[in-house]
């Protein structure tokens, strides 16, 4: 897109949550701007959530789906910032009115990743004692491995990735390993602290993890014209899929829910996935829907228009590029979740729900 399309702000404010790996990640974003725009200046806001406020109650019950994204929309909402950096799995598939996605960056790593305490010798869960402890925050990881580990005790363990790691390699601490994103642990440069990558037939990832996306103004034109030039087709176009699973089976943090996504010559393909909390129920599937082009215009790509337009696919707004491309993404993470539905997943999901709310 031209630079002259685009006028300079004196300075955008930039919202971001206050700890090491949410600023790293912002101060990634707006180099990326500065790139493509480098007359722009550019103030990071740095705010406290929920999910960083309350630390003595798994990120499960806390019963606030926001819960790492809710007072930065606020100060969108008020104008205080301009744009919001978010690691995509942390924004809900249904944003507050007014609110919309106007850039996915290209996807790092979105594994799981095994961290073993510092003083251990072990190199990967295999080797671990029985009765092992192993912290996770995540239903997800815990009911999927717990499959695999029935010799090994799943805890919840708080705090960011720094608080985390500190718990973990304590010597007086309960944890033997953590399960962690590898995007966040690499984004930190500590990728040699990981021993073990999970692959997908033992671990489905979370939706949109290793994905970052930035949240504006659904009005702000201007805004999104800068931050369209940010979008990375292959990860829109997996993270629209995986959210549109998602949102169809009205999953969250409290459900878990996984997936695996690879996006194809003419296609898509997800892979999905539903669990019990304790892991012994399980529901997967796959789908793969083929890009049709029918639906795109020749020529250039029309300037953004207000986002609520046909191209808003789980609040993710990307007009430039081809629709049946953001359709067929769609509508594989919804055909998906349908036929698991289908097979009994919401009643998988509500029990889990309701199992994880009296634990």
């Amino acid at each position: 897109m031209p630079e002259d399309t685009i006028s300079a702000k004196v300075t955008m404010k930039v919202g971001s949550r206050k700890s090491q790996l949410a600023l790293v990640q912002t101060r990634y974003v707006i180099s990326e701007i500065k790139k493509i725009f480098p007359e722009h200046q550019f103030e990071v806001v740095e705010m406290s959530t929920l999910g960083d406020n309350v630390l003595d109650k798994a990120l499960s019950k806390i019963g606030e789906k926001s819960l790492f994204t809710k007072e930065l929309e606020v100060a969108l909402e008020k104008g205080d910032v301009d744009f919001v950096v978010h690691s995509m799995k942390d924004l809900p598939t249904t944003l507050p009115p007014g609110m919309v996605i106007g850039a996915v960056l290209e996807r790092e790593d979105p594994r799981d990743a095994v961290i073993i305490k510092s003083s251990s010798t072990s190199k990967c869960l295999d080797d671990l004692p029985n009765g092992s402890v192993i912290g996770t925050s995540s239903l997800r990881r815990a009911a999927q491995l717990k499959v695999a580990y029935p010799n090994l005790e799943f805890q919840d363990v708080r705090g960011n990735l720094n608080t985390r790691i500190r718990k973990l390699d304590d010597p007086t601490g309960p944890y033997s390993a953590l399960i962690l994103a590898v995007a966040g642990v690499a984004r930190l440069g500590w990728s040699d602290r990981i021993s073990q990558y999970l692959e997908g037939d033992l671990c489905m990832h979370a939706v949109g993890q290793g994905a970052l996306a930035v949240e504006c103004r659904d009005e702000d034109m201007e805004t999104l014209a800068m931050l369209a030039n940010l979008h990375h087709r292959d990860t829109v176009l997996a993270t629209i899929a995986e959210r549109s699973f998602m949102k169809t089976l009205e999953g969250g943090c409290s459900v878990p829910v996984g997936v695996n996504t690879k996006v194809l010559d003419n296609g898509v393909s997800l892979h999905g996935g539903v669990w019990s909390i304790d892991g012994q129920t399980s529901l997967k599937a796959k789908k793969i829907v083929n890009f049709v082009n029918d639906d795109d215009l020749d020529g250039e790509p029309s300037p953004p228009k207000r986002c609520k337009s046909k191209v808003n696919f789980a609040a993710v707004f990307a007009e430039l590029l081809p629709h049946s491309e953001l359709i067929a993404a769609e509508k594989c993470g919804r055909y998906l979740a349908t036929e698991l539905i289908g097979r009994g997943a919401d009643k998988i999901l509500k029990e889990a729900k309701e199992a994880n709310e009296v634990k």
